[in-house]
């Protein structure tokens, strides 16, 4: 594992938060869950059937005081969650409806969040991305001047780090969605201790291409030159331009990075999705995500294909999320 995730470990242990999983019973969660528990590193909420839990746990020596189990038809605090949620919704549900909504493991874990219950939550090893985002969204929501949230990944290999986004969420952002990545996604890599080298990407270096996709980076950066940014960033730059100091000397010689970009924003989601998968088989770089940008408190999308190490350190950068805020 790498340094990062060590450090993290140890800064976790201190701090103690705790985190829902949604998907208990799910053998990787489980796994996951186990190890977190044992380390204590953060407690786990695990909601699901809690006899399957309790027996995994036990076979694990894992105390109760580490882990806690809970459902929804058992929870004694069901209905004060009910009422929160209609007074969330704004009377676009009733108290009949949110009982019924509320038996879904997402909205009931994404409750526990809000009404303060738990740190985090971690979804999707059996649920769609949708699954995980809409309770998010509708309960949590994004924080005050974000207008959306987005989706950003963690490329790790060894003790290298960057972070890339969208690469989940927004299909075709506008160019005020991508001013507003970028700033999300500095916040992101300051997370994980990486000092934010924001680079808004394009097929296009300062104007080599004329379109209405390159015109669309460089208002983005036009709108960030117009804020207090607290961190370096510059485009449109295609990514040799912002990765590699030679050809930055060439292409771009006067932006402030120089070729060392670290954070990288995509103009679109196809373009983002493709770019990280094949840095991630083709560079044998971990990818670790989708990190769920923007909330209010986090909430963040496995992979369906994930495995339990891919769980176990999600839930650390979920639960670093918590810590920062």
């Amino acid at each position: 594992m790498s340094t990062m995730f060590s450090t993290m470990e140890y800064r976790l242990k201190a701090a103690y938060p705790t985190i829902v999983f949604p998907e208990g019973t799910d053998e990787r969660v489980l796994e996951a869950a186990i190890r977190l528990a044992k380390e204590k590193i953060l407690k786990p909420i695990l909601i699901g059937d809690k006899d399957t839990i309790q027996k995994r746990l036990e076979e694990s020596g894992v105390s109760l005081e580490n882990a806690e189990m809970l459902t929804p038809e058992t929870y004694e605090g069901f209905e004060e969650l009910v009422k929160m949620f209609v007074e969330r919704r704004k009377g676009k549900v009733n108290e009949h409806e949110a009982r019924e909504i509320l038996q879904d493991v997402n909205y009931f874990g994404t409750m526990l969040i809000y009404s303060g219950k738990a740190d985090g939550l971690i979804s999707g090893a059996v649920h769609s991305t949708a699954d995980t985002v809409r309770p998010a969204l509708q309960i949590i929501k994004t924080k005050e001047g974000i207008k959306r949230t987005s989706g950003a990944f963690l490329m790790v290999k060894e003790d290298e780090k960057y972070v890339f986004a969208d690469c989940a969420i927004n299909i075709n952002p506008s160019a005020s969605d991508l001013a507003e990545i970028a700033s999300t996604s500095a916040e992101t890599a300051r997370v994980f201790g990486i000092d934010p080298k924001v680079a808004l990407l394009s097929f296009s270096t300062k104007g080599s291409a004329k379109s209405a996709e390159t015109d669309k980076v460089r208002e983005a950066v036009q709108l960030l030159e117009e804020l207090e940014i607290d961190f370096a960033f510059d485009g449109e730059l295609q990514f040799d331009a912002a990765f590699v100091p030679d050809v930055a000397a060439k292409k771009a010689p006067k932006s402030p990075l120089k070729g060392r970009a670290n954070v990288f924003v995509f103009p679109g989601l196809e373009a983002g999705n493709i770019g990280y998968k094949m840095v991630q088989r083709l560079g044998g770089y971990e990818a670790i995500g989708p990190v769920l940008q923007g909330l209010n408190k986090p909430v963040n999308d496995l992979s369906r294909g994930c495995d339990a190490e891919d769980v176990y350190k999600l839930a650390l950068i979920t639960a670093m999320q918590a810590l920062q805020r």
